[in-house]
């Protein structure tokens, strides 16, 4: 667990104007996103003061927008991504989210085993990119950038 408060998030907020609607399973994987991120973050604006931050992701205008604030929510700096390079890994791990929870409820453990191993490889794909466009903004380590990305698929979903 990262301790050192300079480099923390300690809070979050999604824009939820962004969505229309998630459903049952990936409100829940929201939630646990969230929850995990603010137990153990690794998270440092580079070139900024230090944290602890706070932090707004939305999507405006078919951009990621990262609002990070310091610790009393004075804007520190707006960090604006392209979402083109996330479309295909988020669409791919769409899809494998929606068969494996289908599976659940009618395979047998070893086909979930198998669509739960893809879901994990896009989702260990979306983080990696995810830390490749903050590079030069934003230091994250590996389990902050899955739980980042995790919220970022919750945004992106349009019913």
């Amino acid at each position: 667990m990262t301790t050192d408060a300079s480099r923390r998030i300690v809070d979050i907020v999604l824009d939820e104007e962004s969505v229309s609607h998630r459903t049952p399973e990936v409100e829940h994987e929201r939630a646990v996103a969230m929850f995990d991120i603010l137990e153990d973050n690794d998270f440092c604006l580079v070139g900024a003061q230090p944290g602890p931050y706070r932090l707004r992701i939305g999507i405006f205008e078919q951009r990621l927008l990262f609002d990070v604030r310091d610790g009393d929510d004075n804007k520190l700096r707006d960090i604006v991504l392209s979402l083109t390079p996330f479309r295909k890994v988020v669409k791919d791990y769409f899809l494998v989210c929606e068969s494996y929870y289908a599976a659940i409820k009618k395979l047998s453990p070893s086909q979930i085993e198998a669509l739960d191993m893809g879901r994990r490889g896009l989702h260990n794909e979306g983080s990696e990119l995810l830390r490749e466009r903050l590079e030069g903004k934003i230091e994250i380590d590996l389990d902050t950038a899955r739980r980042l990305f995790t919220l970022i698929c919750a945004l992106y979903i349009k019913s």
